[in-house]
């Protein structure tokens, strides 16, 4: 069957994530120790081990998750010798987009990891720097949604699916438009506890910061291709592909238009690897005729 692989982002952590993969998984364990080597502590502790703040923050999470990630593509290649499906593409939500990268050969694990570390840190410190907040909107229109963030000053950060988007920017543009967009008949509008505003202009000088990094890492021509938020669709050339990165720090993540490109490659079911099934969840909004299966933990069948 032909399959897209696609990976977690940030929000799905949660304490003890991985820690049955690296009891039962020798290409697991091999990550999560890679993982400690490169960073210099121990990444695999704050997954198996928490305590959930630490876990929740982005110096912490981003690499969690994307270890984490590639932890359950390990387990899942191990069990079956190599890919058991016919792999037409790849994606990642945000942060997951590293996974996915790295999972189709554009850059090592090891590379990868050392990018989301950074990744993390800048954001981090965006965050410090601004006042900012998300707000989900369910059942809005998305022009609706455009236009309110234009008069408030605010951006979309995510096109989750259909009837789900994020937005994001300054906390008071954002609590002014769930109050605008709720007067307009919105079913919901509802502000996130999150550290800052993702995925928005308030993120670009992150974004810029991080292309040095991006710069100084070695990379490959894809073995697979991967659809990038920032386009909501592939691409090949090495260079777009890293100015694309820098771009998604602060652009909105295209996620249901990543998955319509999937279906187009051919795309009959979906696994997602990392903690969680928040991305099958939306795909099954997105087409619920598809195949689904989650890769989190230990592998039994």
């Amino acid at each position: 069957m032909k399959a897209a692989y696609i990976f977690s982002g940030q929000g799905a952590q949660t304490v003890g994530m991985g820690k049955d993969l690296y009891e039962s998984s020798n290409a697991a364990a091999a990550i999560y120790n890679e993982a400690d080597s490169v960073l210099g502590w121990s990444i695999s502790d704050i997954c198996f081990n928490g305590p959930a703040e630490k876990l929740t923050e982005s110096r912490y999470c981003q690499p969690a998750i994307y270890t984490t990630s590639m932890a359950c593509l390990a387990a899942y290649r191990e069990k079956y010798e190599g890919d058991p499906d016919e792999v037409v593409g790849c994606a990642g939500l945000s942060l997951g987009e590293y996974a996915a990268l790295a999972c189709a050969g554009f850059f090592s694990f090891a590379n990868g990891l050392k990018l989301v570390a950074r990744r993390a840190e800048l954001m981090d410190e965006a965050c410090r720097k601004t006042a900012g907040g998300m707000a989900a909107i369910i059942a809005g229109d998305p022009d609706v949604i455009r236009e309110v963030c234009r008069e408030c000053g605010i951006d979309v950060a995510n096109y989750n699916c259909p009837g789900q988007i994020v937005i994001s920017g300054e906390k008071e543009g954002v609590l002014k438009a769930c109050g605008i967009l709720k007067e307009k008949g919105v079913k919901r509008a509802l502000p996130l506890n999150v550290a800052g505003a993702y995925h928005s202009r308030l993120m670009a000088e992150a974004g810029q910061q991080l292309r040095s990094a991006l710069a100084g890492t070695y990379v490959s021509e894809l073995e697979l291709p991967v659809v990038q938020n920032l386009t909501g669709a592939t691409e090949t050339n090495l260079d777009r592909i890293k100015e694309n990165l820098v771009g998604q720090v602060a652009g909105s993540v295209r996620w249901e238009e990543c998955v319509r490109t999937l279906i187009g490659l051919g795309a009959e079911k979906f696994v997602e690897f990392g903690p969680g099934s928040v991305l099958t969840g939306f795909v099954k909004k997105i087409d619920p005729g598809k195949v689904l299966r989650n890769v989190s933990g230990r592998i039994t069948d």
